[in-house]
């Protein structure tokens, strides 16, 4: 179980400045994908969403899954807004009690990937178009084959999955869908680490309190000296 009053490590916010005037870059909309590391809680991901929704933001993607460090999960989320909104998206999300750390990059940092099933009919298969060829040109492949239909597997980026899903959907395409976003920061280092920077600084704010408490009780005890001499 995570200390929920622990010393959160700053994430990627716009130093120097407490008033930052933001560029054109970090005003102009853009993609950006945001980490959630967080406590398996019920609940979160409702006031997770009410954030972005009270600043009208629509999220184009969401996926959740167990991280690396055992007992804390991952939401990816993806959405297109501004640097600016994002900043302000991500400093609320960590306000949440569950909420141990929160990350935002946008796609030249990240590496990222979407699957997407694709249900044909059987008849497309044994058809006169070399359905073969066209996956073997999209990288993609049979993942199974029924009696009345087959479904094809494709990984990539949502440009890939989207231009194969144009041509099946020439062909009596059944039934489509995609995931969400999976990503990973290209940035050396890991989370792991960073969990262990938090507890490391949680333990500091208690010894630091601890001294304070102490110094507190002696002085008020001096003065209750001092004030029966």
């Amino acid at each position: 179980m995570f200390h929920h009053h622990i010393n959160k490590l700053p994430h990627h916010r716009i130093k120097n400045s407490p008033i930052h005037k933001f560029s054109n870059s970090q005003i102009e909309k853009m993609k950006h994908t945001i980490f959630i590391f967080t406590e398996n809680r019920v609940g979160l991901l409702h006031r997770v969403m009410v954030i972005f929704t009270r600043r009208g933001i629509n999220i184009e993607s969401i996926s959740a899954s167990e991280s690396e460090v055992k007992g804390v999960h991952r939401y990816t989320i993806t959405v297109e807004s501004s640097q600016e909104q994002v900043v302000k998206i991500v400093k609320q999300i960590e306000k949440q009690v569950e909420v141990i750390k929160a990350f935002h990059h946008v796609d030249k940092e990240t590496v990222f990937q979407e699957i997407a099933l694709y249900k044909m009919p059987i008849a497309a298969l044994v058809g006169e178009m070399n359905i073969e060829q066209i996956l073997r040109e999209h990288h993609a492949r049979i993942l199974t084959i029924e009696h009345d239909f087959f479904v094809v597997e494709k990984t990539g980026h949502y440009e890939d999955t989207q231009a194969l899903f144009e041509v099946l959907d020439q062909f009596d395409l059944l039934s489509f869908v995609r995931s969400g976003r999976i990503a990973i920061a290209k940035e050396m280092g890991n989370f792991s680490e960073q969990l262990e920077l938090l507890e490391e600084e949680h333990k500091m704010s208690e010894i630091s309190q601890s001294e304070i408490n102490k110094q507190l009780s002696e002085t008020k005890r001096k003065a209750k000296a001092n004030y029966h001499h």
